[in-house]
């Protein structure tokens, strides 16, 4: 049990920032708690001072001030409620936005080993889960808490043998509850990573719809949805048999303590050791402690299922990033890129050397392209440009010095990428260019979408630079999202440049504005062109081919069909006739 209430501490830290609101709602449970141990006392008198001979005007005095509590009870109970409320919406807004950070900063290659639907889910289900234990349901924790130990209380100075008994199977429901614990927290993590993959497969069939569709998949992934669903289901069903199993046990507990209140309790009455007002207040204290402890019992369900929820958040919240980053800045940057026997294996495949050896020279305002077959390793090289990962040999300099040494972020400010695919956000078009730089006025974000050949047909929608381009940038053809990003690179002015596959995925036409558009980007920087298409690549500087993750030819195009090796071979297929 240590680990489970070292979890529970970690819950109940997450509500320490609201302390001065927790504070201010646990005295309005104090008050509202007290209301709820006085009035039986209250019942008591009015009673007993009708059988003892009083008049109407006792009943309706009592019956006064029994209403006077139960007002300001009620008035406690909502300030209680809506104190405890506000706070725990803090919690979990506050725990998702730290949660969220820690994950943007994370490594691409914690990201690598993950899949977005299970994440969203520890965003969305499991913080919800947590916000409620460590607010609304530590509220009621208290609550019922204080009701539990103040009825044990009055019930033993009323009278400690009747209280004796009425406690008789109070230690079946404790035992009962931490046996309980230990199941249900391991289902409930359980059904949690159950609806995280579920969530997974919904994520990503809806985000890849029009496969789907062209596929007749639709059947298909209904179905491996709704397996998933069923396999949550299970698991939930499981959780709730023990649920009702440990409910019943402890609805016997205190239903069973009422049995024997009034079994011992009428003997004492006939005793005359005993008021008819005392035992009613007695029941009335018994039923309150039974409810007590029924709502403990549930409370402790739920603080069991937000252990196996916590589980999976605070190990993400705990997650560090592998690639530390250094705090040098260069003052000039020339743009000098170098690899000096670079390994690299990705941390999802290990046992996979995708660079072996690897040495590139990017000259400052110069063009180096990267040819080859797929899985050379071309792209890998552009991800450690930007040190998206760090190489397990050799190193990388920008202008001589280590990007170990350079801070992470200004150094992916002096990158600028162009993919294949490049990934617009569902915002506006200005939006999207201005992710190049944020401070950005709206000129200077025409006069990149002009650079880049976008600001025509940008004009020409109907809301202009406001148009918003949908999830993905859906609203745009290939080539019109091509030139946006390129937009976006020019604004951000990098001194470093690299194309992946930048034009390969364009039809004739989009091809020529995105070229013309890249080789005004290109100008003026040291520029990594990463292409199939060797159209593309015969006017760079200087050629690589890459094999293996290893450089097998360099030189200029003419240099290397000169040479007739594997540069010669790779055009030769390319431009054979069909």
């Amino acid at each position: 049990m240590r680990m489970d209430f070292s979890a529970l501490r970690r819950i109940f830290a997450l509500a320490r920032p609201e302390l001065p609101t927790l504070i201010a709602a646990t005295l309005a449970l104090i008050v509202s708690s007290g209301m709820a141990l006085v009035w039986p006392q209250l019942i008591k008198h009015i009673v007993d001072g009708v059988l003892a001979g009083g008049g109407a005007e006792a009943v309706h005095v009592w019956s006064g001030l029994l209403l006077g509590l139960f007002a300001i009870g009620a008035v406690a109970t909502a300030l209680r409620s809506w104190l405890f409320t506000i706070a725990g919406e803090r919690v979990v807004t506050r725990l998702r936005q730290r949660l969220y950070e820690r994950l943007v900063h994370q490594d691409v290659a914690f990201f690598d080993g993950q899949r977005v639907g299970e994440l969203t889910n520890r965003l969305a289900a499991d913080t919800t889960v947590l916000q409620n234990a460590a607010t609304v349901n530590l509220s009621m924790l208290l609550r019922y808490l204080i009701t539990a130990v103040g009825a044990v209380g009055i019930l033993a100075w009323t009278s400690w043998r009747l209280t004796l008994v009425m406690l008789a199977l109070v230690p079946v429901t404790v035992v009962g509850a931490l046996v309980y614990g230990r199941i249900v927290r391991r289902l409930s993590r359980q059904v949690q990573d159950a609806q995280a993959r579920a969530t997974v497969v919904a994520e990503e069939t809806l985000a890849g719809i029009r496969t789907v569709r062209a596929f007749a998949r639709e059947e298909e992934e209904a179905r491996r949805y709704g397996a998933e669903v069923e396999a949550a289901y299970g698991l939930a069903r499981r959780r709730a048999r023990f649920n009702a199993f440990f409910g019943g046990i402890a609805g016997f507990a205190g239903y069973g303590a009422i049995s024997g209140v009034l079994w011992y309790g009428g003997l004492m009455l006939v005793e005359g050791a005993l008021s008819l007002g005392t035992l009613m207040a007695f029941l009335l204290y018994t039923f309150t402690l039974a409810f007590a402890i029924a709502a403990l019992g549930e409370l402790w369900q739920d603080f069991m299922r937000a252990i196996g929820a916590s589980e999976r958040v605070f190990e993400l919240l705990q997650q560090a990033p592998t690639v530390q980053g250094g705090t040098a800045r260069l003052a000039d940057v020339r743009g000098e890129v170098r690899f000096e026997g670079v390994g690299f294996r990705y941390p999802s495949r290990p046992d996979h050397a995708v660079l072996q050896g690897l040495s590139l020279h990017l000259e400052p305002g110069r063009v180096l392209a990267l040819v080859g077959r797929s899985g050379g390793g071309k792209s890998t090289v552009s991800a450690l440009i930007s040190r998206f990962y760090d190489p397990a040999e050799g190193r990388i300099t920008l202008d001589g010095v280590p990007l170990t040494d350079l801070e992470p972020r200004w150094l992916r400010e002096q990158v600028g990428v162009v993919a294949q695919e490049p990934l617009l956000f569902a915002t506006s078009i200005a939006d999207n260019i201005r992710y190049g730089r944020p401070g950005a006025t709206d000129a200077e974000v025409e006069a990149a979408a002009r650079a880049a050949n976008a600001h025509d047909f940008v004009v020409a929608l109907p809301a202009g630079y406001g148009t918003e381009v949908g999830e993905r940038g859906v609203q745009l053809s290939g080539g019109q999202r091509q030139r946006i990003a390129i937009a976006r690179a020019v604004l951000k002015d990098p001194r470093v440049l690299v194309l992946d596959e930048a034009t390969s995925a364009l039809d004739a036409e989009s091809e020529h504005l995105v070229q013309e558009a890249l080789t005004r980007l290109m100008r003026g920087r040291t520029t990594l062109v990463i292409a199939h298409r060797l159209s593309t690549v015969q006017a760079a500087d200087r050629i690589v081919v890459l094999d293996q993750g290893q450089v097998v030819e360099a030189g200029s195009h003419a240099e290397l069909l000169a040479l007739g090796g594997a540069y010669r071979q790779l055009v030769d297929r390319q431009f054979a006739p069909g």
